[in-house]
């Protein structure tokens, strides 16, 4: 917030954010259970990103699923995250946990981006499904999956799906997948292009990821 209000030309700090958010009455909201289920027949992948240093976008690539409230239903989202630049490379919403839209976004996000050196995600079935780890397996990507239990193995977009709930989803209690949808669209738009990251020196998922990705433009629709 400190540096979004700087980038519009106010002079604040963090304290004094800080100060004036609890003064409104601004808070966290409590975040729902995961969304991960392993298939036991299924392969599972080594973790690859213990002690790896991302240097630069398209490095890594990572994919998760949360589930979303709406008011008398629920949703799911996916989406696939440039982990150098917290760059959404793309994402969908399913009202059921299938594969189907799990493949459709990874193939988004390679065919609008190319692809990454290696891609990260939870054990969920979706992800260790032979259709799914074919296609990375097809455009020659390194498959890492997190260890079981191991949240913090794909930090970044547990990040993200804290900031997407925080601060689009619970305000807003969406009513139906169209309008979740609708207002998603225009979320992730703000949050790679608009919202400023501490953890980019202040600078946007955007500018990170086109300025270091060899002239790649931001943000597609694919």
């Amino acid at each position: 917030m400190r540096d979004a209000l700087r980038r519009r030309g106010h002079r604040v700090n963090r304290k004094r954010i800080q100060r004036l958010m609890r003064m409104m009455g601004i808070q966290s909201i409590a975040p729902r259970p995961g969304t991960s289920r392993p298939h036991p027949e299924h392969k599972v992948y080594p973790y690859l990103l213990r002690n790896l240093e991302v240097r630069c976008p398209d490095q890594v690539w990572s994919s998760d699923i949360t589930y979303i409230p709406l008011r008398g239903g629920f949703a799911y989202l996916v989406a696939v995250m440039d982990w150098f630049s917290r760059y959404v490379l793309s994402w969908e919403i399913s009202v059921s946990m299938d594969k189907e839209f799990c493949l459709s976004v990874l193939e988004s996000a390679l065919r609008c981006f190319g692809r990454p050196d290696i891609f990260n995600t939870d054990q969920g079935a979706q992800f260790t499904s032979k259709a799914y780890t074919d296609i990375l397996k097809d455009n020659e990507v390194l498959i890492s999956m997190d260890g079981r239990g191991r949240a913090l193995d794909n930090v970044f977009i547990e990040r993200l799906w804290r900031s997407v709930k925080y601060e689009e989803i619970y305000p807003k209690e969406y009513d139906s997948c169209s309008d979740l949808v609708a207002g998603l669209r225009d979320y992730f738009i703000f949050y790679n292009s608009n919202r400023p990251h501490t953890s980019l020196g202040g600078r946007t998922p955007a500018e990170v990821y086109s300025g270091c990705a060899g002239g790649k433009s931001a943000w597609k629709e694919c």
